[in-house]
């Protein structure tokens, strides 16, 4: 099912699923054992990255009925030194899709790559379909040679790390081919605009992969709206993340790059530099080249839904940030660490956001790496703290608390809450999982809720975040214009310096 054909099959899905529905409440991953969605009636995938997420998030496209993984690719063919969260949790994973107490068995380690990517799909689709015409997952190393040779591939899905996110996107839709992505869009300004403008531009789907659907900020947008804390003056977010090593040097030793492992693939469009594992797997996200630290990482899952719950449709237009310092002895002598390399320990940014066609203007928080807000007398009168994740609207008359991406909103004390009349209950969330997002807007040929046309601001208010971090002062910025207009320098971390060959 190619993305320029069978349209109107897929118009008339649309047109048709809620009938459908009407008839059938047979579970998704029932059917996608049984095989009864024709193979021309499934959207093919290409999932590139099989890393630990990228194999964690497998399992839902393998047993969506419509949906059918055809590729693979990684540049790393197999190893088993990635970093989880626990020691066995990718593995018994697998063993819980695949239904087999025995996988993985004869690994030690926590395994990835390309290998086990092919493994996984070729297991489940054997185990579980009747698909006559499937006729195996196809490994690939490089992207490029996947989009230029994998026939009959409607979409990819980008698990890679932050860095190579726009190149491969874009490369997607050169290739006439859906893209849905991790987050970010991209770890820098530049690219990110680029790659929304191409989705615009191509006709083709795209899905950030952060959203999902959040009707805590509908909730908060009726008490705002209402007058419940009077003008909205600021929304604070904060995260217990990094939950992966910082690093505040450079690896000085150079260690040998682990067979099957293409290095110089996975660096992309970043300078060449000497393989270290302190660069790979988990901790890229710590690193301005490779990563988007804590906010890229869990901020786009609290704000993107949120921003598009209050009408948030304009990028900031300054930011400030501070984060933790590092000190290290040099013959004797303490000394500061310049560090222009990696994310601190922790860092808060503050974003100024101008007025929106539904909201005043108001002030961005961030917190991340243990810091947080204090406690307002509201939350005192209660006896409570701020909690270790969380999200807090402050109006010139009142404030609510939220969990970290507007779970379960409240009105602070506690006797306003009890005092309020107004509705107070939120909106049933979708029972859609994140993959059935993407999935029917291609076959609906619609526009999915996480859309990256709808992703812009998000996108430009974590990058803009992390631009005022490294320029180490207010910056202000035409988003119009994208440019810093207060520092030139500053411009320069709106983008990268690219490898030739590899330029956007």
């Amino acid at each position: 099912m190619k993305a320029s054909k069978n349209l109107s099959r897929r118009k008339f899905l649309g047109s048709t699923a809620a009938t459908a529905a009407t008839f059938s409440i047979v579970p998704a991953h029932v059917l996608a054992r049984s095989g009864k969605i024709p193979p021309s009636d499934k959207v093919t995938v290409a999932n590139i990255g099989c890393g630990t997420q990228g194999l964690r998030e497998m399992s839902r496209m393998l047993q969506h009925d419509q949906l059918q993984i055809v590729a693979v690719c990684d540049p790393n063919k197999m190893s088993t030194n990635y970093v989880d969260w626990s020691p066995t949790g990718i593995r018994d994973h697998i063993r819980h899709t695949l239904e087999d107490d025995s996988w993985g068995s004869s690994l030690n380690g926590i395994p990835g790559g390309r290998d086990i990517g092919k493994d996984f799909v070729e297991k489940y689709y054997g185990k579980f379909r009747n698909d006559q015409s499937y006729r195996g997952c196809t490994a690939y190393e490089d992207y490029r040679e996947l989009l230029a040779n994998q026939q009959d591939l409607d979409a990819i899905k980008i698990m890679t790390p932050d860095h190579l996110h726009a190149t491969i996107a874009l490369a997607g839709f050169a290739s006439g081919k859906h893209v849905i992505t991790h987050k970010p869009i991209a770890n820098r300004m530049k690219e990110a605009r680029k790659t929304i403008n191409t989705a615009k531009e191509s006709g083709l789907k795209s899905h950030l992969l952060a959203w999902s659907d959040k009707p805590g900020g509908a909730l908060v947008r009726e008490w705002i709206d209402a007058g419940v804390i009077g003008e909205l003056k600021e929304i604070h977010n904060w995260s217990y993340r990094p939950v992966w090593p910082q690093y505040m040097s450079l690896p000085q030793d150079t260690p040998p790059v682990p067979d099957g492992f293409n290095w110089d693939l996975w660096l992309g469009p970043v300078p060449h530099r000497p393989y270290h594992p302190k660069y790979t797997h988990t901790v890229f996200r710590g690193w301005y080249d490779f990563g988007g630290g804590s906010m890229a990482d869990m901020g786009h899952y609290s704000l993107f839904p949120l921003f598009r719950a209050l009408g948030v449709e304009t990028a900031p237009v300054a930011a400030k940030a501070y984060g933790t310092r590092y000190r290290k002895i040099e013959d004797q002598v303490c000394r500061g660490v310049d560090n222009d390399f990696a994310y601190p320990y922790s860092c808060m940014f503050k974003l100024n956001f101008p007025e929106q066609s539904t909201l005043p203007a108001f002030d961005l928080y961030w917190y991340d790496g243990g810091m947080k807000p204090f406690a307002p007398p509201e939350l005192e009168e209660d006896g409570l703290d701020t909690p270790e994740e969380g999200m807090m609207f402050v109006g010139d008359q009142g404030k609510i608390l939220a969990g970290f991406r507007c779970e379960d909103p409240r009105i602070i004390p506690e006797s306003r809450m009890n005092a309020y009349t107004g509705n107070k209950t939120m909106a049933k969330p979708s029972d859609a999982s994140r993959t059935d997002d993407w999935v029917k807007a291609i076959l609906e040929d619609r526009e999915s809720d996480g859309s990256f046309i709808y992703a812009g601001p998000v996108t430009e208010t974590i990058n803009l975040a992390t631009v005022a971090l490294r320029a180490g002062k207010r910056v202000e910025y035409d988003s119009k214009e994208l440019r810093i207009t207060n520092d030139e320098e500053a411009n320069q971390y709106l983008t990268r310096d690219y490898r030739s060959g590899w330029e956007i």
